[in-house]
């Protein structure tokens, strides 16, 4: 964690205009503590090749803003959770830019969680609308964490599933947590807050601009251990976010739909760039499940679970991955394994 006498450096370093993170870190690796930073010479700052924007206003700072991101960080359940942090999601590690820090506004803990990311358009007809809700819902069940960004659209009600079956959900900003945008969602950001997070790595005052978008849709996909895209023009955000996971060595799931639709050629498009097509839950949880395991367990464990379930038969190697991380019901089970009430009740007193 960010060391106290430490912390307004870091938080003026994180509002320096056009310095992007990896240049952030590599300036924090390199100099002995961030406090040092601003007492650089302008030649020594134009060596570690920042923009002449840059250079000026890590001269002359903008304190009276950080004092006010200091009052923000004493409220309760505010935080900021640097790259360094035991919090810090380690999927979102992994990617070439890593955000340097993260304004987080809820439970931190939730991030370290397994995330399924759902996005799709700002505009979906009614039945994406309840297909984002249904399969939010019961993967919600399964355990999984809900990640999206609060838009209108596919991205609310894949927030509203996930806290219709009582289970997590984190939204990622395109702006500062000082503002909920859009402000329709103000009701439905406090309902996240208490299942899970708010989170952005933009300061706590920056507007909902155009730019700031793609720079959240790669933080939606670097939590995420995989990408669902319910219903998405070809030319859109989701497809952005889509793209982001692929690159990042995420699956990409996507529903198909009509091909008069025009929502659903961004996903036809998907697919036909390797997305795995979706017509049920099932399609996900076999393939999540695995993945979803080696996140969530050490090497020995991992180990050790490799050597358990190869003594298990076809059927009990289904149930375990359907099970997912939180109690469900028999009737669940029977829905997403496809597996008879009997067999079910066997293989599990076998297991």
């Amino acid at each position: 964690m960010i060391k106290e006498e430490h912390l307004p450096y870091w938080l003026a370093l994180l509002r320096a205009p056009l310095l992007g993170p990896g240049t952030l870190s590599r300036m924090l690796e390199m100099v002995a503590s961030p406090a040092l930073i601003f007492e650089l010479s302008a030649g020594d700052l134009r060596e570690f090749g920042l923009n002449p924007r840059t250079v000026e206003y890590i001269q002359n700072p903008l304190w009276p803003a950080v004092q006010r991101d200091l009052r923000w960080l004493e409220q309760e359940e505010h935080h900021l959770v640097p790259l360094s942090s035991r919090f810090y999601p380690k999927l979102l590690q992994q990617i070439h830019d890593p955000p340097a820090a993260l304004y987080v506004r809820g439970h931190p803990e939730v991030l370290g969680s397994i995330q399924l990311g759902i996005v799709g358009s700002r505009n979906p007809t009614p039945d994406g609308r309840r297909l984002a809700r249904d399969f939010s819902r019961r993967l919600a069940m399964a355990g999984l964490t809900i990640t999206s960004g609060l838009a209108l659209g596919i991205d609310s009600d894949s927030h509203r599933g996930a806290l219709d079956a009582g289970g997590q959900t984190i939204a990622v900003l395109g702006n500062g947590l000082n503002t909920v945008y859009p402000a329709s969602n103000r009701t439905l950001a406090e309902s996240v807050l208490e299942r899970g997070a708010l989170v952005s790595e933009l300061p706590l005052d920056y507007r909902p601009l155009p730019a700031n978008f793609p720079r959240r849709n790669r933080i939606i996909s670097g939590m995420s251990t995989a990408v669902l895209v319910v219903e998405a023009a070809v030319k859109s955000g989701s497809l952005i976010t889509a793209r982001c996971a692929m690159e990042q060595g995420r699956d990409v799931f996507a529903i198909p739909g009509s091909i008069h639709n025009p929502l659903a050629r961004g996903c036809h498009s998907l697919i036909r760039e390797g997305a795995k097509l979706v017509e049920q839950i099932r399609d996900i949880t076999e393939e999540f499940g695995p993945m979803a395991a080696a996140v969530c367990v050490s090497d020995d464990q991992s180990t050790q679970a490799q050597q358990f379930t190869k003594r298990l038969d076809a059927d009990a190697k289904l149930l375990l991955d359907s099970i997912g991380y939180q109690p469900v019901s028999v009737d669940y089970l029977v829905d997403v394994s496809g597996l008879s009430v009997n067999v079910i009740s066997r293989t599990l007193l076998d297991l």
